[in-house]
């Protein structure tokens, strides 16, 4: 296949990532290759040199926080409807759409390559409207039963594959210490505050990691409790993130919205690491009673207690479990078939177009050829 990848803009895809769409996106645009297809990647101007990206949208001026909000919006707005005014002359059977955005979706109808889109948040306000509000095109799927829920009212035929990680590189390694691991990145909606009280009122030694990407609720809310008991990492790469998951007693996960999926879940459990997290969204879904601990939604009281509860799990269990569901591998599989199909499903739509459309009078016919 030839495929056309679209991304979202807000970072590059390159490591260290700052999020799992990052993640997700640069594991499938090299493993689709890996699988045989021509892949084409559109993203912002620095992303990853082995990705090979088309650039479109140049993020220099993104990463030094001198531009206005307003302008980012405008600035997005317009490469992926730059993009998508050309997308169908590069030849594509296919474009795997995990931009986030409303401008593919809205396009899907206008354009003749068919389009897959992919889901990876709960619903949110310009992805609805776009979707309720214009003639809805394409094909969806997304990460979980949980969002796919969450999406029903849009789209009722959502597909679900859940995503995956290479287990060749999360996996057991070294000594197990006391100490537990937060990761992610350092925002309000991922709930590090709460992940610090937890630990707190359970006595146990907390370190976080992943990028600042809010100065002031880090200075705020962070910085103030760091001391030898709660340690902060730093940005780390995935090598030393994978070294430092797998040492750790546990991992706490501390969504403060609908988690749509929880990579952080499966990493954690691919290293042999339990978790204690918030019954949010897909979370659920991903731990059982042999791997973590839940807590309701926002009670610190009760996730210290599942992070105790937690750190006596089965580290052998949380491994089958990680390998039993989420290969990156078998998540490929299900794309690539998935991405068929649709192509499939849109050849036959472009039979019944024809087969229904209303003959041409003869004179119709014949008038081009006339001098």
């Amino acid at each position: 296949m030839r495929i056309g990848v679209l991304t979202h803009l807000k970072h590059p895809v390159r490591q260290p990532f700052p999020g799992g769409l990052e993640a997700f996106t640069y594991d499938a645009t090299l493993g689709l290759r890996d699988l045989g297809h021509d892949v084409t990647l559109f993203a912002s101007s620095s992303s990853a040199a082995e990705l090979h990206a088309v650039p479109i949208l140049d993020d220099s001026t993104y990463q030094h926080g001198n531009r206005p909000l307003a302008s980012e919006y405008i600035d997005e707005h317009h490469a992926y409807l730059k993009t998508l005014l050309q997308i169908d002359r590069y030849g594509f059977d296919v474009i795997f759409n995990n931009s986030l955005h409303y401008v593919p979706v809205t396009m899907a109808s206008l354009i003749h390559t068919p389009m897959l889109t992919v889901l990876h948040t709960p619903p949110f306000f310009e992805l609805v409207e776009a979707l309720s509000n214009t003639r809805r095109s394409g094909w969806f799927c997304t990460c979980s039963t949980a969002n796919a829920r969450a999406w029903r009212a849009q789209v009722p035929d959502c597909e679900v594959i859940a995503n995956g990680i290479d287990l060749d590189f999360w996996y057991p390694r070294g000594t197990v210490g006391e100490h537990v691991l937060w990761f992610g990145r350092l925002i309000p909606d991922k709930g590090p505050q709460l992940a610090i009280a937890a630990a707190l009122q359970a006595g146990v030694q907390l370190r976080l990691a992943g990028q600042i990407t809010d100065q002031a609720f880090f200075d705020e809310q962070i910085a103030p409790h760091l001391s030898e008991q709660i340690r902060y990492l730093g940005h780390l790469d995935r090598e030393a993130l994978a070294a430092e998951l797998a040492s750790a007693s546990a991992a706490l996960v501390t969504p403060c919205w609908e988690e749509p999926f929880g990579l952080v879940v499966a990493e954690a459990l691919a290293c042999g690491t339990p978790v204690a997290a918030f019954a949010r969204g897909a979370l659920p879904e991903l731990l059982n009673e042999d791997t973590g601990a839940l807590a309701p939604a926002g009670d610190v009281p009760a996730l210290a207690e599942a992070l105790l509860v937690a750190r006596g799990k089965s580290r052998v269990a949380c491994r089958e479990r990680a390998e039993a569901q989420w290969s990156h591998a078998l998540m490929l599989k299900r794309y690539e078939k998935l991405l068929y199909e649709v192509m499939a499903a849109h050849a036959e739509q472009q039979r019944d177009n024809r087969s229904t459309a209303p003959a041409m009078p003869a004179r119709a016919q014949l008038g081009g050829h006339n001098g």
